[in-house]
């Protein structure tokens, strides 16, 4: 069966008691809750108390505790303009009062404060332009940051998975502060500007036996000869991969829903990854290329926008035909009564594939997804996850770390303990900065 999530911020669910009813009233097996999130100024149409949220900077919507972050110069803020001392503990307790499975939804290396307070582990373009709002994961200062940030989002709170955006190197096209760069450059241009020339990422490509110089030429001027092409992604894609294994032990045998693509050129909150495990692929623009080969690999989640000029249901049933495992709608706080009326009748579309699925869930009928196996733990289960062999065994757990599982395992996917791994797994390779 499909599983359908809707995401949204706190303070969409704060203040507003309405918001658990409408979330369940569209039989949405989740809510995806913003624990660690960029900058943003956010709408929020249907709030009885606001009309605008201004989040200033990148914040950990979870307490920050002095003594996981002391002696560390990478460290997340909190909000300031939420009241709650834990914005994500309370509105989760909300949602789930309701019969709401949440998840945590975590951004990782897109981060303007961190990137512009510490611009020697930010990533530079072939011109030597840095991108402030991008941490470049070549750097273990980096992967070790977003390790601990996953780790504290998930601490304490009950949860049904965690959700990791940006879990590798954003690139040149970020919609940020009256950006006024779209369009200017075609695709080999972007991706040429997206190709990060930090010196952790040259001392990367100098120990695979390039010339960094030669690399960083060849990008402001035309294509990577095909030599230089592959250690530029292989560098790229190791990095990902390291941090992406760090976070999800992070995670402490959560679910892990990974914001990918399939195109291993990609940068951005979906970078390119090896196309196993739990991929979260963005289809806001239509089907993406290759969807449906990816589908045949891993397990694949379809995120789509219902803020978008799109016909929303067919563009579900086409996914869904596609392969979609889940469908993952953006955004839930930003949607407007009419907006709301297009959500219905979307997972009324869901619905209607499976004639036992009300749309209209209670917390009778989601008693079964805290069955053992299920990827919907919730706080009353989590005791069976540090059980031998459980695949939800955390990081205390011995048997677990001597598991031949994928980085990708998770409840829903035993299978893919058992799948080809990607060469792109392992941070030996890269320079230590």
């Amino acid at each position: 069966m499909v599983t359908l999530t809707g995401h949204a911020y706190c303070w969409d669910v704060l203040g507003d008691p309405a918001f658990p009813d409408r979330a369940a009233g569209l039989g949405l097996d989740t809510v995806a809750l913003a624990a660690a999130y960029h900058s943003v100024r956010a709408a929020t149409p249907l709030h009885p108390r606001h009309r605008i949220v201004e989040a200033a900077h990148s914040a950990l919507y979870r307490p920050v505790r002095d003594a996981a972050w002391r002696g560390r110069r990478l460290t997340p803020l909190a909000p300031g303009f939420l009241d709650a001392p834990d914005p994500v503990g309370a509105a989760a307790a909300a949602l789930r009062s309701r019969g709401l499975g949440v998840t945590a939804w975590v951004v990782l290396t897109h981060n303007t404060r961190l990137g512009s307070a510490f611009p020697d582990v930010a990533v530079v373009n072939c011109f030597g332009d840095r991108y402030p709002y991008a941490l470049c994961p070549s750097w273990t200062e980096v992967r070790d940051y977003a390790a601990l940030l996953t780790a504290e989002a998930v601490r304490d709170v009950a949860l049904d998975g965690v959700s990791l955006e940006s879990c590798g190197q954003m690139g040149v096209a970020h919609a940020g502060h009256h950006d006024k760069t779209a369009g200017t450059w075609d695709p080999d241009e972007q991706r040429r500007l997206s190709v990060c020339c930090c010196p952790a990422c040259r001392r990367a490509w100098a120990a695979e036996g390039a010339d960094p110089d030669r690399i960083a030429d060849q990008l402001r001027h035309g294509p990577l000869r095909p030599d230089d092409a592959a250690v530029v992604l292989g560098v790229r894609l190791r990095a990902a991969a390291a941090m992406r294994e760090q976070c999800t032990a992070a995670a402490g045998g959560l679910p892990v829903l990974l914001h990918a693509s399939p195109d291993p050129w990609a940068t951005g909150p979906s970078p390119g990854h090896a196309v196993t495990g739990r991929l979260l692929l963005n289809a806001w623009a239509g089907l993406p290329a290759r969807f449906a080969d990816t589908a045949a690999t891993a397990t694949v989640h379809a995120y789509v926008t219902a803020l978008a000029d799109l016909d929303l249901p067919a563009h579900v049933r086409a996914l869904v035909a596609a392969g979609a495992a889940g469908i993952n709608l953006y955004h839930l706080g930003l949607a407007s009564e009419t907006v709301w009326r297009t959500l219905h009748t979307t997972a009324e579309t869901l619905v209607s594939r499976d004639a036992s699925r009300s749309p209209h869930a209670s917390a009778e009928t989601l008693a079964s997804r805290d069955a053992p196996g299920s990827p919907h733990v919730t706080a009353e289960t989590l005791a069976s996850r540090d059980a031998p062999g459980s695949p939800h065994a955390s990081a205390e757990t011995p048997v677990s770390r001597d598991a031949p599982r994928s980085p990708h395992a998770s409840a829903e996917t035993p299978a893919s303990r058992d799948a080809p791994r990607s060469p792109y797994t392992f941070a030996e390779t890269l320079e230590k900065p």
